[in-house]
């Protein structure tokens, strides 16, 4: 069985990092019912949730995927590229620990794990405000070993590689042309958003579904037309913090 882990939304959520957003009043309980609905969403598919306590001090600890990026191999833990994320990393490592062999990614370099999409033993990153060309150099040195390849991709206009491209099926991604360049993925098919919901590429993909956010309903009609399994979810909430719903959760495949 395939293990997501979480953490419970933050108190202090209204105090999250914003980069391309403006900021606008977070509720938090509607927030953390959001995320009731996600971690449901998961267990709906199968997985063993893993539901970690509240932070109240990190504001942006509910985005759980940018503390690291879990392979079969190993995990690797980042370092966050705002300041106020980095303390995430440590209490996401004791919990790792038990299911992969730990590695680290270390100053001066700085790494989001919602920068780094990973295609078979492909590693796609994004160059951005929070993930670094250090990063790219660390993560090259340490997959080699098991057979990866590690790539970086401009972006534009969003937080991270994720918020402009997902995959939705083995052959297939989800892709905002207006954020990221189609042809740094040679060998994919592409399904672009609608252009009227620039945030909408963000998908999460577990077990031949995917999870989306039910307001991206003119995406979700073009998935569907190309017969792809869609579980909606609510996550407009924390959306306003600049997150998806690949953000929510670490996934761990057994």
């Amino acid at each position: 069985m395939s293990i997501a882990i979480t953490r419970e939304v933050s108190r202090s959520i209204v105090k999250c990092e914003l980069t391309h957003l403006a900021r606008t009043p977070i509720d938090v309980e509607r927030a953390r019912t959001q995320h009731e609905g996600y971690r449901s969403a998961l267990r709906a598919l199968g997985l063993q949730v893993i539901s970690l306590p509240e932070e109240p001090d990190l504001p942006d600890s509910v985005f759980v995927e940018d503390t690291a990026v879990v392979l079969d191999e190993l995990a690797v833990m980042t370092n966050p590229g705002a300041d106020s994320r980095k303390p995430e990393v440590e209490s996401m490592a004791r919990t790792l620990e038990k299911y992969r062999k730990l590695a680290w990614i270390t100053p001066p370099a700085t790494l989001d794990g919602g920068d780094v999409l990973v295609l078979g033993k492909r590693l796609f990153v994004g160059q951005t405000l929070r993930s670094n060309n250090a990063a790219l150099e660390q993560l090259q040195d340490m997959l080699h070993p098991y057979g990866y390849e590690v790539r970086g991709v401009p972006i534009t206009g969003c937080l991270h590689l994720k918020s402009a491209v997902t995959q939705v099926a083995n052959d297939t991604l989800l892709i905002n042309p207006e954020w990221v360049d189609r042809t740094y993925f040679e060998g994919f098919k592409f399904i672009e958003i609608d252009p009227s919901e620039p945030f909408a590429a963000n998908v999460l993909m577990l077990e031949g579904t995917l999870i989306h956010p039910s307001a991206f309903t003119g995406t979700r009609r073009q998935l569907e037309a190309a017969g792809l399994p869609i579980l909606p979810v609510e996550a407009d909430e924390l959306a306003k913090a600049e997150g998806g719903v690949t953000c929510c959760s670490l996934i761990l495949r057994n």
